[in-house]
């Protein structure tokens, strides 16, 4: 089962377990997901959809295996639009896919977020640093929903012995990713081919670093198969600043676009970058994707995907 497999990720990582074989109940109210995300799904074998909302309670039919816990908005935008349905799903809907894997016996991944970390004071970030969190800011309707995760699913090992797995997962980027996502890449990109001006917040001197969505699903699904228990980072370690993250998508657009600064939004972090020694370790696992080669891949789904016209210039 992947809860928000309809989502970015989740819809890729659907993608990745029908490939290898498996079968797959994907769940997803459609909040923040999208139907045309699963149509290479739904033409395989082995794949059933499910409208619910996982904070409401999961109820399967069948024998369960695996969960793999995604359902959450994830750009802020859209948890700050939806503040009280961001923090149910990361409590209830954490809860409810925990005692679906307890009762099946099944391993429970949880898919938490480099936003624990807050505006680290530690960097780059490895799993034992505990974070620099604004518990009361905006912000911390995500942070902190996925804070409270984490210590729920380890809660749930301990006490009830279930079988479970946290990844932290950093900047990912790539197809399906939706134009109004509110992500640095798709924000850049979209105001890139409709000629409008790049948004920079700040000075453009704070750092993110982006993993592609390929090499991200690669490590969720090692996750799966291992026995670790986490937190694992799963990012790229490559860190770049906002205005040449901006400089080079214009290049690749050929787009003629300005770059024009805004205010940085409160809490918003000015560093972030994994440590993925332990991901190395456990799992085998490091991205191979070069941030050209995705971001050129990630261009031209957004060239073909329908939506609004977009021009070069």
């Amino acid at each position: 089962m992947v809860t928000g497999g309809a989502g970015f990720v989740g819809s890729h990582l659907c993608e990745a377990l029908l490939e290898r074989g498996n079968e797959v109940v994907c769940v997803d109210d459609l909040s923040s997901g999208r139907e045309e995300n699963l149509r290479d799904a739904e033409r395989r074998d082995g794949f059933e959809f499910v409208l619910a909302d996982v904070s409401e309670g999961l109820e399967v039919t069948g024998r369960v295996d695996a969960v793999a816990h995604l359902a959450s908005p994830a750009s802020p935008p859209e948890y700050l639009l939806r503040p009280l349905e961001t923090l149910a799903v990361g409590s209830r809907g954490t809860e409810a896919a925990l005692k679906l894997a307890s009762g099946h016996g099944a391993r429970l991944l949880l898919a938490s977020t480099s936003e624990v970390y807050g505006d680290p004071l530690v960097h780059p970030q490895p799993e034992t640093y505990w974070g620099n969190v604004n518990p009361i800011g905006p912000r911390s309707v995500y942070d902190e929903a996925k804070r409270f995760a984490e210590a729920l699913t380890m809660a749930y090992r301990r006490a009830r012995e279930v079988n479970t797995g946290i990844v932290r997962i950093f900047n990912t980027y790539g197809p399906r990713l939706r134009a109004s996502d509110g992500r640095v890449v798709s924000n850049f990109v979209t105001q890139a081919l409709a000629g409008e001006p790049l948004t920079v917040y700040g000075d453009g001197s704070q750092t993110r670093s982006f993993c592609y969505v390929d090499d991200l699903v690669r490590g969720l699904v090692a996750m799966l198969d291992s026995a670790s228990a986490g937190p694992v980072n799963l990012g790229n370690p490559v860190e770049h600043n906002m205005v040449a993250l901006a400089e080079l998508i214009l290049e690749l657009t050929e787009s003629k676009s300005e770059v024009v600064t805004r205010p940085l939004p409160v809490d918003d972090p000015t560093r972030r970058r994994p440590d993925i020694s332990l991901a190395r370790e456990v799992l085998g696992w490091a991205p191979t994707t070069q941030l050209r080669d995705g971001l050129c891949r990630t261009i031209e789904w957004f060239r073909a995907s329908p939506g609004p016209a977009v021009r070069t210039g």
